[in-house]
């Protein structure tokens, strides 16, 4: 009778722990992700996530938290309303310089920024903004890239107007095909996809193009609490980007519906990751930050420093210890 009650003991002890262990190995780490909606490729990854069950295989449950712009993912990370965002080299620098709680934990992707203006404008080449108007969304790498290249080549006078990245096509779309501006700006400067959906639409003459090196952004103390989010993140971004190799079209779709971008066709996407090697066919998917991107980062941080009179050495805040 005694060895019975034994055995019962027993099993109902392994069942408790079983149930619990079982019940621990379900938990998934919930994260408020923030991301930026009209921009590819970025885009298409987070509706690989969204779409496929790549996150809950690597124990992450995410709410998705969807804005225009760098900038404004900002504003979500200062009043905590998101746990990890994926952001430029320019709005995330800007983040570093409020706050020593966000660290940069991956390379999310190379991106292109663009100078562009209407066929019929005489304007060839940057030289030519002198004393124009450019058109560009503040605050984002594109700013800092147009800017750069218009003080690389000594050009003054230069009038620059914050508009956002969903302006430009509706802006385009009001002007002439003989119009030499549109409405009051000589120029626009933007970010992918929609500087590309106008490339490829024979909309627009690109007269300058920028690389961007974009990041994934996650708080200290959420990762402090955490701690193998980071691995779990980046193997699943690492999973997506193969996702996005064999399903391009799939991908596509689901981004542009989304971002209710019209007027594309399949060399959209194809010129917008210019830049990015993980695309490429049969490509190695790297995630980890390059000597060269440090550079970049650096570069960003620098010509936020102009404005916040904060300057920071980029590596404190951005490596590849996560990996």
């Amino acid at each position: 009778m005694k060895n019975l009650f034994l055995v019962i003991i027993s099993l109902i002890m392994f069942s408790s722990q079983t149930t619990w262990s079982a019940s621990k190995k379900a938990e998934k780490i919930k994260v408020r992700i923030g991301w930026q909606i009209p921009w590819s490729i970025q885009g298409q990854l987070v509706q690989i996530l969204k779409h496929t069950d790549i996150l809950a295989k690597n124990g992450i449950e995410a709410e998705f938290i969807g804005k225009s712009a760098g900038p404004e993912l900002n504003e979500l990370a200062m009043a905590g309303q998101v746990d990890l965002i994926l952001t430029a080299d320019q709005p995330a620098t800007v983040l570093f310089m409020k706050s020593a709680d966000w660290r940069g934990i991956a390379r999310l992707m190379y991106n292109r920024t663009t100078t562009y203006v209407p066929l019929k404008s005489k304007i060839n080449n940057v030289q030519d903004l002198k004393k124009k108007q450019v058109g560009v969304p503040y605050g984002t790498a594109a700013q800092r890239i147009i800017v750069e290249a218009i003080e690389n080549d000594k050009v003054t006078d230069v009038k620059f107007v914050n508009l956002g990245m969903l302006e430009h096509i509706p802006l385009i779309d009001r002007a002439k095909a003989s119009d030499e501006k549109w409405g009051d700006f000589d120029a626009l400067s933007g970010f992918d996809p929609i500087p590309a959906v106008l490339e490829a639409n024979k909309k627009v003459k690109t007269i300058h193009k920028g690389k961007v090196c974009s990041m994934v952004v996650v708080n200290k103390n959420f990762i402090g609490k955490n701690k193998n989010l980071p691995k779990k993140f980046i193997k699943a971004l690492t999973q997506a980007y193969v996702y996005y190799q064999k399903n391009t079209e799939k991908a596509n779709k689901w981004f542009i519906e989304e971002a209710k971008i019209t007027n594309t066709n399949p060399t959209v996407f194809e010129v917008a990751a210019e830049y990015e090697p993980n695309l490429k066919k049969n490509a190695k998917i790297r995630t980890k930050f390059s000597d060269e991107d440090f550079v970049i980062i650096q570069k960003a941080a620098d010509f936020a420093a102009k404005n916040t009179k904060k300057n920071i050495n980029i590596k404190d805040f951005v490596n590849n210890s996560y990996h």
